[in-house]
């Protein structure tokens, strides 16, 4: 948006933007006022088959230079990224920000990984921006299922930081942040001792969790069910794999018993009978 409407302006004025030119003096405005640069990203990528075309990176370098002269006129910068970008070029985008930007912050909307899924952009871009995450951007800025379809209501904006949120989280997990792990590993075991509760409450959104839970199984009851209803009583795998724990406990204790018997014998010179004692 902003870069086509600079676009039309540097066209009908036959100028380089204004904003370029007169970056110094915007600095001090800004640094008057202790106001951060947001630089970028006017020529992102709009389409999958724009993703890391000249017009992108020749910006970034542009950029790359803007944050030196906000620099050294005392001003905070951060960096806009894409847009839309398959995953196979998503890294670059982050590597050539660092090395052209001086490893200013980097911020990215999503970025988006296919074109294909009008409705669904929140998770399209949810995927990138776990990527781009994981190889070092330092924020994600959110896509709501009506992105490029209309204004979002507050559904849509739940379902787009949920999405992201998510993202975030398996960046951190793949950077091996200890308190995401330690999120997960919490979950994951409140889920095999079917603490529901637990499990809905260390979720990212407890409310809808536990409402698809209580659609098949309502009552208070089934909170403290050792199944759910995808698998029922009889075949969860959790539930089995339990069983097969409490089995191989009390085996280890048969065997420990007869290991206790068998060392008794030992300690008797492996006699099996002995002479009786008689009574005075």
């Amino acid at each position: 948006r902003g870069g086509s409407i600079m676009a039309k302006w540097c066209l009908a004025h036959h100028r380089e933007s204004f904003l370029y030119e007169r970056f110094a003096e915007i600095c001090e405005i800004m640094r008057r006022y202790d106001v951060s640069f947001s630089l970028g990203d006017g020529l992102r990528p709009g389409s999958i088959a724009d993703a890391n075309d000249r017009a992108q990176f020749a910006e970034l370098e542009t950029l790359g230079e803007l944050t030196k002269v906000a620099w050294d006129r005392g001003c905070q910068v951060m960096i806009e990224g894409p847009g839309h970008v398959p995953i196979h070029k998503i890294k670059v985008n982050v590597e050539k920000q660092l090395k052209e930007c001086g490893e200013a912050p980097f911020y990215t909307l999503g970025p988006l990984v296919t074109d294909i899924a009008p409705a669904y952009d929140h998770i399209t871009s949810a995927i990138g921006a776990a990527m781009i995450g994981w190889f070092g951007t330092a924020m994600l800025c959110y896509v709501t299922p009506k992105e490029h379809l209309g204004l979002p209501n507050r559904d849509d904006v739940k379902a787009g930081v949920i999405a992201y949120r998510i993202a975030a989280h398996a960046a951190d997990l793949a950077k091996g942040h200890p308190g995401a792990v330690a999120r997960d590993d919490a979950l994951s075991k409140a889920r095999f001792e079917f603490r529901w509760e637990d499990q809905f409450n260390l979720s990212l959104d407890p409310e809808t969790a536990r409402s698809y839970h209580d659609e098949t199984l309502p009552k208070e009851a089934h909170k403290l069910a050792h199944f759910c209803s995808m698998c029922g009583p009889k075949f969860c795998s959790m539930e089995i794999t339990q069983q097969v724990r409490d089995y191989a406990a009390a085996l280890k204790a048969k065997e420990a018993g007869m290991a206790e018997m068998s060392d008794k014998f030992r300690k008797l010179d492996g006699q099996l009978y002995v002479e009786r004692v008689e009574e005075a």
